[in-house]
């Protein structure tokens, strides 16, 4: 199984590289995060497989290939603090943790929060840090923030969001409707905002005060 296991990792580093990540660090990064302990083990055979896999509460492990997009476009360089809304199983906090200097993470359930710490405690993760709540607003007490990365569709780019970061930093959210959304890049600059699309996508809706009404 273990053999089983590392062959499909192999092969999803190799597909991830053939699909245009060129980031070598977030490559590893991957490589190093076993995904399997995120997943239900009912699912762990579909583990390395390049979709997005349910979780508890009606959300989702994000496809490795998103995880991935997401995580190339915030251009870190290991001396970042990353604000990321919608912990979920923990696999992208993983992943960022490995990439910058600390993760703050705001998830609405509380159940995938307990979980999610879990999954870093067994892998000794140790630089972040879990917050309940509704993330749509972030998480000002810990602002500003390098980075902030949002998991959920958004109906548009919170401004709140947007005066947590430092000026320079950037902001990655999928914006749109619920059904299908553009993943968007937004760099806060001293004349306001720039921004360009990373292509269509689809996640689960951004639930929250700044976000789509339950």
């Amino acid at each position: 199984m273990a053999r089983d296991i590392a062959a499909q990792r192999q092969q999803l580093f190799e597909s991830l590289r053939h699909s245009g990540i060129y980031d070598l660090r977030v490559l590893a990064a991957i490589a190093s995060i076993p995904r399997e302990h995120f997943i239900d083990e009912t699912l762990r055979n579909l583990a390395y497989a390049d979709r997005a896999l349910p979780i508890s509460k009606g959300q989702t492990i994000s496809q490795p290939l998103m995880v991935a997009v997401m995580t190339q476009a915030l251009q870190l360089t290991g001396q970042e603090r990353v604000l990321e809304i919608g912990t979920g199983s923990g696999y992208q906090a993983a992943i960022l943790a490995r990439l910058s200097a600390h993760v703050y993470s705001v998830e609405r359930y509380q159940e995938l929060s307990y979980q999610a710490a879990l999954h870093l405690t067994q892998l000794d993760i140790q630089n972040v840090s879990l917050y309940v709540g509704d993330g749509s607003p972030g998480w000002p007490d810990e602002s500003p923030y390098d980075r902030i990365l949002v998991t959920a569709a958004a109906p548009e780019v919170p401004s709140q969001l947007l005066a947590q970061l430092v000026m320079g930093g950037l902001l990655v959210i999928p914006v749109g409707g619920q059904e299908r959304q553009d993943l968007l890049v937004v760099q806060r600059v001293p004349w306001g905002i720039q921004t360009y699309s990373l292509g269509s996508c689809v996640f689960v809706p951004l639930v929250g005060k700044k976000g789509w009404q339950e």
